[in-house]
């Protein structure tokens, strides 16, 4: 079995309570099914890679975690195609929010191998180029709040747009006042050092 990840083990440690079982099992059955995986974190999400492309992934949020297959619009089975299409947020197998939303493991083993098989082939997955330009809503409190501070601000402005929605996600979903308070001087703080609102997670 391949070597894991000492920050995809602190990743699950950190997650909600109900999600370890499933971020446990997820990988445990990836490494069982595919021996050769490699983990990565990705985005500061737990990935697999299998010959060096991507596999599959899995993350944790407040209330539910998600499982999805990097090829899925490639797959036979019409909900993971259907999912895939959509992007959806809550993944590929839906909302995760015990052990009971999983598909049988001989179920979830078979996708994978699926995801190996078309990995073997070296066939790529060709997403549409998006013409619009990506554009995030900035509170007017938090920009505010950030130039007072000329270091944050500089570094703010030049995060790459997953950074920053990370962030602004994160200050917008508090509350009440004084946790987005409390939130935005930590957010600032840890953006005048450079760091992405993950950065624990990151691979060092």
């Amino acid at each position: 079995m391949a070597a894991k990840l000492k920050a995809i083990d602190v990743y699950i440690a950190k997650s909600a309570g109900f999600a370890k079982p499933i971020l446990n099992h997820i990988r445990e059955l990836v490494h069982k099914t595919c021996p050769e995986v490699e983990e990565k974190m990705k985005w500061s999400m737990p990935f697999f890679d299998y010959k060096g492309v991507m596999l599959c992934h899995m993350a944790a949020f407040k209330q539910h975690a998600v499982m999805s297959f990097w090829k899925a619009s490639l797959m036979k089975d019409p909900v993971l195609m259907a999912n895939a299409q959509s992007e959806s947020s809550m993944g590929h197998l839906g909302r995760l929010t015990s052990m009971k939303d999983l598909p049988p493991d001989k179920k979830l083993a078979a996708w994978i191998k699926e995801a190996m098989a078309l990995n073997d082939t070296g066939i790529k997955v060709v997403k549409p180029k998006s013409t619009e330009k990506k554009e995030l809503a900035v509170p007017d409190y938090f920009l505010k709040a950030l130039s007072k501070n000329k270091k944050a601000l500089q570094t703010f402005e030049a995060f790459a747009y997953s950074h920053k929605k990370e962030y602004i996600q994160w200050i917008t979903e508090a509350k009440t006042e004084v946790t987005r308070n409390k939130r935005m001087s930590s957010a600032i703080e840890m953006i005048a050092e450079g760091k992405s609102r993950n950065w624990k997670y990151a691979k060092k």
